[in-house]
Formats: C-alpha cells, sequence, structure tokens
C-alpha cells in the first residue's frame, strides 16, 4: 500500500507534484538558481512573485515558472 504523503511529495523535475503557487525555495530548486538571485529576477521583472500574507513573502505561479523554463529552452535551442 503506497502512502498517500508519499505520492504528494515536491520533487522539481515533476511540474504535476507543484502546486499551483510556489515558494521561494521550490522555485529556486526548480529553476536551478539560488533565493538570492529569484529576489534579484523579481526585481528586475525578469521573473515576477507575487507576495502572499502578512510577511509578504513571494510565492511564483506555476504557470510563469514553466514559461520561464520554456523561453530558456527555446533559446537553449537556438
Amino acid at each position: 500500500m503506497v502512502n498517500s504523503k508519499s505520492t504528494s511529495l515536491f520533487s522539481p523535475s515533476d511540474p504535476n507534484t507543484w502546486g499551483y503557487l510556489l515558494t521561494l525555495e521550490q522555485t529556486a530548486r526548480i529553476l536551478g538558481v539560488s533565493n538570492w538571485t529569484l529576489r534579484e529576477w523579481d526585481k528586475k521583472g525578469k521573473l515576477v512573485a507575487i507576495r502572499v500574507g502578512s510577511r509578504n513573502d513571494r510565492r511564483y505561479r506555476k504557470e510563469d515558472v514553466l514559461a520561464y523554463l520554456n523561453s530558456v529552452e527555446i533559446k537553449l535551442k537556438k
């Protein structure tokens, strides 16, 4: 029998395990960059985060992260 918790674990290489909103740390793992780099990208508008909660934590939309990955992949193929 498979534990239901094990099937819902986050995997950076499997978008099916990602939630709608990703944390700064999850997004950094997916993209292979540091948290600091993501903060800089947010400031520069390269990959914009939304802010949530009273602490204004950064969250990244799954579709934005996938779009960024696709744009990088297209540039690498050229």
